[in-house]
């Protein structure tokens, strides 16, 4: 009797830690995808332009991207649940500051700053935090819920957007996620850390190596839709003819590459590196690591794309958006939660491999169905297949990478991881949006050119202003545009019909390329272990 409620009381322990942790990383996440349908709105309230909002958008996902492999580090030195929980109170104050913000400042010092500090320390923590208090065979499925609640957030963002800036305030979004931190400090007092005796000196080279390489690259990319990747766009800066996009990642790689030697050297002379180039060698989580990648990659690109097919090419409210997204999350949960739980003893490279090709398949079937008659019900099989494939992938990658190294390093692995996937969230996103804008432009002059009712002087300016970046415009936009220039209604009517057949080649070519990468990730699996951990490796 008393073992048994021994055993009770364990597994009401081991759900409240799982809880909390899942809670974190929805958090994370939530932030970008709940504001993307209120950047308007957000601008006109704190008294500033869209690109402004864009840019603490940016510079939230900037701050993360330098200080995820330090803030891994931290928690290895004062313990993964300090790490955690004070990660977590710089979040909550972040989530004030920015919901009390008058101006665009102060936005950016609580939602770019402190929430991307926060979330710094917070998201390696939660990697490290899983691996210390879940047995080898149960951490796929601790793994995959934690991995759930991060892409459900994602998926679910704008529904929560539209509903808070609809109904409510975007201001009420961020004073949730105060009562969310305070919640999560709360519940996270089962949470077992072991903390090291030892109490190295922090690298600050490495640090300051890291931080800029890491952010060089991850900003260029982040610039690129207004620069271009290679060639300037019209009054973007640029360097010997060439973009600054190339030349920042160039950067990036460079100083990435000192920051490697540099940690390198430190091992030699015995000292305590920020990161062990060492353990990049290892086949299994270089393999882990990859397709966490192209996992984000992919991800992150559907959800750039088909919330604006949604939004813009069909016209729904944020909240119809939110709604279609959900069949994603539904098919997310039930294989992150299923596949480990039925499936214990399954090969992870197979699941990896299933999950990939459901991607394959997903953004295939999107891509074929979109068509200028096709209405919103065209996306539901395809976020039922995405939503399986991240879901597979979910249950399985996290658990990949922890193991590959010894438990004490789980932290080190957790920055690592995550300064993976906040870089293939960010190309994934930059390159759907290239993509998409390139193919929408070429379309679009196509169509125009071909036209013999637009005058040459109306060719002439079309290909001069969207050579500068063509924007993806409803029909309800470009008309009302068309109107306030005085276009005849036969010219206004040819338009539209050329912005819908180029809107719909544009998110064709976009999902096209995702395909791809999709693709070229099947050729990376080999990597992935064929058996499940079932012990901790020391």
């Amino acid at each position: 009797m008393a073992s048994h409620k021994g055993t009770a009381e364990g597994a009401a322990k081991a759900r409240l830690v799982l809880l909390t942790l899942a809670a974190g990383q929805f958090l994370m996440a939530l932030d970008s995808s709940v504001m993307n349908v209120s950047i308007a709105t957000v601008a006109e309230d704190v008294g500033t332009t869209v690109a402004g909002i864009q840019g603490a958008i940016t510079a939230y996902t900037l701050v993360m991207a330098m200080f995820m492999i330090p803030g891994g580090k931290i928690g290895q030195l004062i313990g993964r649940k300090r790490a955690f929980m004070i990660g977590c109170a710089i979040y909550g104050c972040g989530s004030l500051t920015t919901a009390l913000a008058p101006n665009l400042p102060v936005l950016l010092i609580g939602w770019a700053f402190l929430e991307g500090i926060g979330a710094a320390l917070i998201l390696p923590a939660i990697v490290a935090l899983v691996a210390g208090n879940f047995a080898a065979e149960r951490r796929p499925a601790a793994y995959g819920l934690v991995a759930a609640a991060g892409a459900i957030a994602i998926a679910v963002g704008p529904l929560v957007g539209g509903v808070a800036t609809t109904y409510f305030s975007w201001r009420w979004v961020f004073a949730g996620e105060v009562l969310v931190v305070l919640g999560i400090l709360v519940l996270a007092r089962p949470i077992a850390d072991a903390v090291s005796d030892v109490r190295p000196r922090i690298d600050l080279v490495g640090t300051a190596l890291s931080a800029l390489g890491l952010g060089s690259f991850v900003y260029g990319v982040l610039r690129s839709d207004e620069w271009g990747w290679f060639q300037p766009k019209p009054e973007a800066p640029a360097l010997l003819g060439v973009s600054l996009t190339v030349w920042l990642m160039l950067l990036g790689m460079g100083v990435t590459w000192l920051f490697l030697r540099w940690e390198a050297r430190l091992v030699r002379q015995g000292g305590e590196p920020l990161l062990d180039p060492a353990m990049l060698q290892n086949k299994q989580l270089n393999g882990g690591l990859t397709m966490f990648f192209f996992q984000y990659l992919v991800q992150m690109g559907v959800f750039f794309v088909v919330p604006l097919y949604l939004s813009v090419a069909l016209g729904l409210s944020a909240l119809d958006t939110g709604v279609r997204l959900l069949p994603l999350s539904a098919t997310l949960l039930a294989a992150a939660v299923l596949i480990p739980r039925f499936l214990p003893d399954v090969s992870p490279r197979r699941v990896v491999r299933s999950g990939i090709t459901a991607l394959l398949l997903g953004a295939v079937i999107l891509m074929a169905a979109l068509d200028a008659d096709a209405g919103a019900e065209v996306v539901t099989i395809p976020m039922l297949l995405i939503g399986l494939g991240m879901g597979a992938l979910a249950s399985q990658l996290g658990s990949v990478t922890v193991s590959a190294l010894p438990e004490e390093q789980s932290a080190e692995v957790g920055g690592v991881q995550n300064a993976v996937t906040n870089l293939g969230a960010s190309i994934g996103t930059a390159l759907a949006g290239s993509v998409l804008i390139a193919s929408l432009t070429s379309s679009f002059l196509a169509n125009v050119e071909q036209n013999p009712a637009v005058p040459a002087s109306v060719k002439s300016q079309s290909a001069i202003e969207l050579q500068s970046g063509a924007p993806f415009l409803s029909d309800l936009q470009l008309e009302s545009a068309l109107d306030e220039a005085g276009t005849s209604e036969q010219l206004t009517q040819e338009a539209l019909e050329a912005n819908a057949a180029a809107r719909l080649d544009g998110l064709r070519a976009a999902l096209a390329i995702l395909a791809f990468a999709a693709l070229v990730a099947l050729f990376f699996t080999q990597r992935i272990p064929t058996t499940q951990p079932r012990s901790a490796r020391r």
